[in-house]
């Protein structure tokens, strides 16, 4: 199972839309969306879990796509604990 990181998205993006997106390379096991707190609208990233060569197939397919006006922007998570000494300046 791959975690892929899902930026640039447009305010109106539902769990709906992104899944409807990304199935056609495979079946979306997850998915979260990073929502502001007080309009409920998309922040314009999100991530989501598919199998590995699913998830290298969305990448290719839909990394710098035009999804609602924006371009996407499609790749695999980071972790975030390596090389971060957890200091912030």
């Amino acid at each position: 199972m791959k975690k892929l990181f899902v930026g640039s998205l447009p305010p109106t993006t539902t769990e709906d839309s992104l899944t409807a997106l990304f199935s056609e390379f495979g079946t979306v096991r997850s998915i979260k969306l990073v929502k502001d707190l007080f309009s409920g609208g998309c922040k314009g990233f999100g991530f989501l879990e598919m199998e590995g060569h699913e998830a290298r197939a969305a990448i290719a397919g839909l990394d710098g796509k035009s999804f609602e006006g924006n371009h996407l922007k499609v790749k695999y998570e980071e972790d975030r604990s390596k090389g971060h000494k957890g200091r912030r300046r």
